[in-house]
Protein backbone atom coordinates (compact mmCIF):
# COMPACT_ATOMS: atom_id res chain seq x y z
CA UNK A 1 0.00 0.00 0.00
CA UNK A 2 1.58 2.91 -1.02
CA UNK A 3 0.05 5.28 0.94
CA UNK A 4 1.13 4.33 4.22
CA UNK A 5 4.91 5.94 5.67
CA UNK A 6 6.98 3.80 7.40
CA UNK A 7 9.79 5.65 7.92
CA UNK A 8 10.88 9.56 6.69
CA UNK A 9 14.02 10.11 5.14
CA UNK A 10 16.22 12.43 7.54
CA UNK A 11 19.62 10.78 8.70
CA UNK A 12 19.70 13.23 12.04
CA UNK A 13 16.16 12.83 13.40
CA UNK A 14 14.22 10.13 14.79
CA UNK A 15 10.56 10.54 14.93
CA UNK A 16 9.26 9.50 18.50
CA UNK A 17 5.40 8.83 18.25
CA UNK A 18 2.88 7.71 21.83
CA UNK A 19 -0.36 6.12 20.57
CA UNK A 20 -3.72 5.47 22.58
CA UNK A 21 -3.29 8.42 24.98
CA UNK A 22 -3.76 11.17 26.41
CA UNK A 23 -3.86 8.97 29.66
CA UNK A 24 -3.64 10.94 33.21
CA UNK A 25 -1.33 8.75 35.02
CA UNK A 26 1.10 8.76 32.13
CA UNK A 27 0.82 11.09 29.61
CA UNK A 28 2.54 14.39 32.22
CA UNK A 29 5.02 11.97 33.04
CA UNK A 30 5.94 11.49 29.05
CA UNK A 31 5.52 15.23 28.33
CA UNK A 32 9.01 15.90 31.34
CA UNK A 33 10.70 13.30 30.50
CA UNK A 34 10.83 14.75 26.63
CA UNK A 35 11.41 17.89 28.27
CA UNK A 36 14.33 17.19 30.21
CA UNK A 37 15.94 16.01 26.98
CA UNK A 38 14.26 18.75 24.64
CA UNK A 39 12.94 16.43 22.46
CA UNK A 40 9.67 16.61 20.34
CA UNK A 41 7.36 13.89 19.44
CA UNK A 42 4.18 13.00 18.34
CA UNK A 43 0.97 11.88 19.91
CA UNK A 44 -0.93 9.67 18.12
CA UNK A 45 -4.23 10.22 20.00
CA UNK A 46 -7.95 8.84 20.55
CA UNK A 47 -10.58 10.75 19.94
CA UNK A 48 -12.64 9.94 22.88
CA UNK A 49 -9.54 10.38 25.46
CA UNK A 50 -9.00 13.91 24.07
CA UNK A 51 -12.53 14.44 24.95
CA UNK A 52 -11.96 12.99 28.19
CA UNK A 53 -9.07 14.78 29.35
CA UNK A 54 -9.23 18.22 27.21
CA UNK A 55 -6.59 19.97 29.57
CA UNK A 56 -4.01 16.61 29.30
CA UNK A 57 -4.36 16.90 25.24
CA UNK A 58 -3.55 20.34 25.63
CA UNK A 59 -0.45 20.10 27.17
CA UNK A 60 0.55 18.41 24.60
CA UNK A 61 0.06 20.80 22.17
CA UNK A 62 1.01 23.50 23.95
CA UNK A 63 4.65 21.78 24.93
CA UNK A 64 5.06 21.73 20.85
CA UNK A 65 4.42 18.21 19.98
CA UNK A 66 2.36 17.24 17.40
CA UNK A 67 -1.04 15.58 16.57
CA UNK A 68 -1.95 12.61 15.03
CA UNK A 69 -5.44 10.88 14.87
CA UNK A 70 -5.29 7.06 16.24
CA UNK A 71 -9.66 6.70 15.66
CA UNK A 72 -11.97 7.32 17.99
CA UNK A 73 -12.19 4.18 19.91
CA UNK A 74 -9.06 2.13 18.67
CA UNK A 75 -10.74 0.44 15.60
CA UNK A 76 -9.04 -2.24 14.04
CA UNK A 77 -9.66 -1.36 10.04
CA UNK A 78 -9.38 -5.27 9.65
CA UNK A 79 -12.96 -6.94 9.78
CA UNK A 80 -14.59 -3.22 9.86
CA UNK A 81 -16.69 -1.72 6.80
CA UNK A 82 -15.07 1.08 5.71
CA UNK A 83 -17.88 3.85 5.77
CA UNK A 84 -17.88 2.70 9.68
CA UNK A 85 -14.27 2.76 10.19
CA UNK A 86 -13.72 6.26 8.30
CA UNK A 87 -16.42 7.80 10.59
CA UNK A 88 -14.47 6.35 13.45
CA UNK A 89 -11.49 8.45 12.39
CA UNK A 90 -13.49 11.41 11.27
CA UNK A 91 -15.45 11.46 14.77
CA UNK A 92 -11.57 12.02 16.45
CA UNK A 93 -10.42 14.22 14.09
CA UNK A 94 -13.51 16.73 15.74
CA UNK A 95 -11.51 17.08 18.44
CA UNK A 96 -7.72 16.25 17.03
CA UNK A 97 -7.30 18.40 14.18
CA UNK A 98 -4.97 16.44 12.84
CA UNK A 99 -3.67 15.39 9.25
CA UNK A 100 -1.72 12.15 10.88
CA UNK A 101 -3.64 8.95 11.28
CA UNK A 102 -1.95 5.96 12.62
CA UNK A 103 -4.08 3.34 12.27
CA UNK A 104 -4.59 1.49 15.55
CA UNK A 105 -2.54 -2.13 15.35
CA UNK A 106 -1.39 -1.12 12.03
CA UNK A 107 -4.50 -3.36 10.74
CA UNK A 108 -6.09 -1.14 7.96
CA UNK A 109 -7.54 -2.36 4.32
CA UNK A 110 -6.29 -1.06 1.40
CA UNK A 111 -9.67 0.32 0.84
CA UNK A 112 -9.48 2.15 3.80
CA UNK A 113 -6.11 3.42 3.33
CA UNK A 114 -7.05 4.66 -0.19
CA UNK A 115 -10.23 6.69 1.44
CA UNK A 116 -8.17 7.87 4.38
CA UNK A 117 -5.33 8.80 2.24
CA UNK A 118 -7.13 11.66 0.23
CA UNK A 119 -7.27 13.63 3.37
CA UNK A 120 -4.63 12.26 5.74
CA UNK A 121 -0.84 11.13 5.63
CA UNK A 122 -1.33 7.28 6.89
CA UNK A 123 1.64 6.84 9.29
CA UNK A 124 3.16 3.31 10.20
CA UNK A 125 6.83 2.81 11.87
CA UNK A 126 10.08 1.06 11.28
CA UNK A 127 10.31 0.46 15.14
CA UNK A 128 8.19 -0.90 17.62
CA UNK A 129 9.24 -1.08 21.10
CA UNK A 130 6.50 -3.77 22.42
CA UNK A 131 6.28 -1.46 25.70
CA UNK A 132 2.32 -2.75 26.00
CA UNK A 133 3.08 -6.07 26.25
CA UNK A 134 3.49 -7.57 29.76
CA UNK A 135 5.94 -10.72 28.98
CA UNK A 136 8.34 -8.10 27.26
CA UNK A 137 10.84 -6.85 29.93
CA UNK A 138 11.55 -2.96 30.38
CA UNK A 139 14.98 -4.05 29.17
CA UNK A 140 13.72 -5.75 26.26
CA UNK A 141 11.65 -2.86 25.73
CA UNK A 142 14.54 -0.76 25.34
CA UNK A 143 17.18 -3.19 23.13
CA UNK A 144 13.75 -3.24 20.98
CA UNK A 145 14.05 0.19 20.21
CA UNK A 146 18.18 1.05 20.18
CA UNK A 147 18.81 -1.90 18.32
CA UNK A 148 16.99 -0.80 15.41
CA UNK A 149 16.75 2.79 15.92
CA UNK A 150 18.42 4.97 12.97
CA UNK A 151 18.21 8.26 11.86
CA UNK A 152 14.80 8.36 9.68
CA UNK A 153 12.78 6.05 12.20
CA UNK A 154 9.98 6.26 12.97
CA UNK A 155 9.51 4.75 16.83
CA UNK A 156 6.18 3.62 18.40
CA UNK A 157 5.76 3.74 21.93
CA UNK A 158 2.09 3.49 24.09
CA UNK A 159 0.65 6.21 26.08
CA UNK A 160 -0.93 3.98 28.60
CA UNK A 161 -1.14 2.54 32.11
CA UNK A 162 -0.67 -0.73 30.24
CA UNK A 163 2.60 0.08 28.70
CA UNK A 164 3.51 2.37 31.84
CA UNK A 165 5.83 -0.52 33.20
CA UNK A 166 7.96 -0.79 30.27
CA UNK A 167 7.68 2.92 29.32
CA UNK A 168 9.14 3.95 32.57
CA UNK A 169 12.18 2.35 31.99
CA UNK A 170 12.78 2.17 28.53
CA UNK A 171 11.47 5.88 27.07
CA UNK A 172 14.62 7.94 29.72
CA UNK A 173 17.14 5.39 28.42
CA UNK A 174 15.75 5.73 25.12
CA UNK A 175 16.13 9.31 25.03
CA UNK A 176 19.82 9.30 26.26
CA UNK A 177 20.72 6.70 23.79
CA UNK A 178 19.51 8.71 20.73
CA UNK A 179 21.10 11.98 22.52
CA UNK A 180 24.25 10.30 22.62
CA UNK A 181 23.99 9.13 19.00
CA UNK A 182 23.42 12.63 18.19
CA UNK A 183 19.84 12.03 16.92
CA UNK A 184 17.24 15.17 17.53
CA UNK A 185 13.82 13.85 18.30
CA UNK A 186 11.31 15.54 16.04
CA UNK A 187 7.72 15.70 15.24
CA UNK A 188 6.76 14.22 12.01
CA UNK A 189 5.89 17.21 9.33
CA UNK A 190 4.74 16.36 5.98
Amino acid sequence: MPALIWEIEDPKKVFLTFDDGPTPEVTPWILEQLSNYNAKATFFCLGKNAEMHPDLFQAIVDAGHRIGNHTYSHQKGWGMGVENYVEDVDLANQYLHADLVRPPYGRITPTQARILSERYHLIMWDVLSRDYSQIVSPRACLHNVTRHVRGGSIVVFHDSRKAFRNLRYALPRTLDYLQKQGLECATIEL
